[in-house]
């Protein structure tokens, strides 16, 4: 029925909740990569019969947090295996120009819920920095008027759920409000992390969160706290006598200054790193090496305890960290290939069948965006693998950072083994979903995306989104032109990051690419690609190399006009006065602030011991 949210989802798919994993991405290379894979599985159980178009399925939505699409094999990867997935692709239809909203997982994720463009909700940022949720306790996230595809389902009768990471949110106004949660945006169960997992959240890796900016207060402390020092030279030499109440005053100050910015990055995994069944948190913090098998068994567990076999709940798994399809890989190469996460994608399939739903359930695996080039450790990359696509997570123009898999199965109703070059969005899931289960999109806003049936079973040769546009928080940087009587596929940059050090591919320095400021360049002309003949965007067309240069500028520009005029003003959500944290909004399994609990360990060890 829905699939689930961006970083961890909705029965629909965004993705699984962040599951880092190590991976191996280029060959002949022995070193192994982390990249945070989310995989959410949402199912949608029908309480009744199917009845659209020829029946109503159930819905399984499965998104992986920071894939690249150049990891899959089905997508050209010829250095690892991934089985599961790819057999997705040889018995469903898999989408080459598949793309995501946003390419950070907060407004992906609400784009893919909503099938509207992150901006349209408030969930695009007018910062660089504040880009996505990045604290639990903040008081933003997807507003409670917005509609997910989770709700239609709901409202048309099917069971949803959603087991993985959701990233959208959590509490308005007090700690237990809970007023974004999953159960208030249209699922009926929920099992997962609603953060995510970053690398905060494991003790021994290096500090993923502002990292930059932690260092520039740890190195500012360190300065600071010497001053204290220094003045005691002329005393203890006696020079000068320099005031006790002086040092001593300017030696408050400091402590008072780490404890500020301590008292934040210093527990972010106590406060951020948590693992929620419903509204009651089962692990703080959450126990990272449990985690995907803690999520696997919930979703098995959903999908088995469907009232009948017409009445599969669409699952929302968002099977974090480590996450694979079942993989043939050598042990070197990467987990994500290698390790938990295609296994456990085998496993849910192979529920699927077993349970006899196999012709009756529609499956969907999608990433929320590209992977992320700046993840290393030393010179290796621990991110995801964005294949011949320039780019990456954090960078919206670029199609490394938003042109992510798309594979979808239904047997016997979308003719397998079928490629579709078209573009396609994540924002399409919501209308499909709709269509599939006779119900009625939201009429009194703007939806962005549009029905994927009639292009996935070959009624319409043409992809309906004639013009996408690709935001960096609010910015446009770019947009994408189809048209519907030439084979080309234009795409017009109006922005693009400058990537550092000079000479490099990504944003090392920054970690993540700026949408605004110094860091970028802005382009007047703007930057013309045919990526029909140049998919890797490696040479810009003047108008000395392509006749029809100025006509497609000023068509997108057009459209661009166009678009625009149809951007409401709303309420922020990423913003810095809403995505901070808030001591009353901390989430907390005991009594604040003695808030450490790991119940589903306790309740192994009864089970042990029985």
């Amino acid at each position: 029925m829905i699939s689930f949210l961006p970083d961890g989802g909705v029965a629909v798919a965004p993705d699984v909740p962040d599951a880092k994993v190590v991976r191996h991405q280029q060959k002949n290379v022995g070193t192994n990569f982390r990249l945070w894979v989310s995989l959410c599985g949402l199912f949608g159980s029908l309480r009744g019969t199917f009845v659209t178009r020829n029946s109503r399925p159930n819905i399984v939505l499965l998104m992986a947090d920071d894939l690249g699409i150049g990891d899959l094999c089905c997508y050209g990867n010829n250095t690892v295996s991934t089985p599961n997935i790819d057999r997705l692709a040889s018995e469903g239809v898999m989408l080459t120009q598949h793309l995501a909203a946003a390419s950070m997982c907060t407004p992906s994720r609400a784009a893919f819920l909503t099938g509207r463009y992150p901006i349209r909700s408030g969930m695009a940022s007018a910062f660089n920095m504040h880009r996505g949720i990045v604290w639990l306790g903040g008081s933003g996230g997807l507003p409670t008027n917005e509609t997910t595809f989770a709700k239609l389902l709901q409202d048309r009768g099917y069971r949803t759920g959603l087991i993985g990471k959701w990233h959208q949110g959590l509490s308005c106004a007090s700690r237990g409000d809970h007023c974004y949660h999953p159960l208030n945006h249209g699922f009926d169960y929920f099992y997962g992390m609603p953060f995510g997992l970053l690398s905060d959240c494991r003790a021994s890796e290096t500090p993923e969160l502002h990292h930059r900016l932690r260092v520039t207060l740890g190195v500012s402390t360190a300065a600071l706290a010497l001053v204290p020092v220094l003045l005691l030279i002329p005393t203890c030499a006696r020079w000068f006598v320099v005031p006790w109440g002086l040092i001593l005053a300017i030696a408050l100050l400091v402590l008072l200054f780490f404890l500020g910015w301590y008292s934040s990055y210093g527990f972010v995994r106590r406060w951020n790193c948590v693992l929620m069944r419903n509204h009651d948190i089962v692990q703080q913090p959450v126990r990272e090496e449990r985690v995907s098998s803690l999520l696997l068994r919930e979703a098995l567990a959903f999908v088995r305890r469907t009232p009948n076999i017409d009445s599969l709940a669409r699952e929302g798994v968002q099977l974090t960290q480590h996450i694979a399809a079942a993989s043939a890989c050598t042990p070197s190469r990467s987990a994500f290939l290698t390790g938990r996460y295609p296994i456990r994608s085998g496993k849910l399939l192979a529920a699927i069948d077993d349970l006899g739903l196999r012709n009756h359930t529609l499956v969907y695996f999608t990433s929320d965006h590209g992977g992320h080039l700046e993840a290393r450790l030393g010179h290796a990359q621990l991110g995801g693998y964005n294949g011949i696509f320039k780019g990456g997570k954090g960078m919206s123009g670029w199609e490394g950072g938003i042109r992510v898999p798309g594979l979808v199965r239904w047997p016997g109703k979308l003719p397998a083994g079928n490629v579709i070059n078209e573009p396609t969005s994540l924002m399409d899931i919501l209308p499909t979903v709709a269509a599939l289960t006779g119900g009625i999109v939201p009429q009194d806003r703007v939806i962005d995306g549009r029905d994927l049936m009639p292009l996935l079973q070959g009624e319409i040769q043409r992809s309906e989104h004639e013009f996408l546009f690709h935001y960096c928080s609010r910015f446009l940087h770019a947009a994408r032109w189809r048209p519907k009587d030439s084979n080309a596929m234009w795409k017009v940059h109006y922005v693009t990051p400058i990537f550092q050090p000079p000479g490099a591919q990504a944003c090392y320095e920054t970690n993540y690419c700026q949408c605004i400021g110094d860091n970028v360049t802005y382009h007047d002309p703007p930057l013309l690609f045919d990526l029909s003949q140049d998919p890797s965007e490696s040479n810009p067309l003047t108008k000395d190399t392509e006749p029809l240069y100025d006509l497609v500028i000023q068509t997108v520009a057009d459209a661009v006009e166009e678009h625009r005029k149809t951007i409401a003003p709303v309420q922020p959500h990423l913003g810095p006065e809403r995505n901070r944290r808030f001591v009353w909004l901390l989430s907390c399994c005991r009594v604040f602030p003695f808030c450490l609990c790991d119940k589903e360990g306790e309740e192994s060890a009864r089970q042990a011991a029985i």
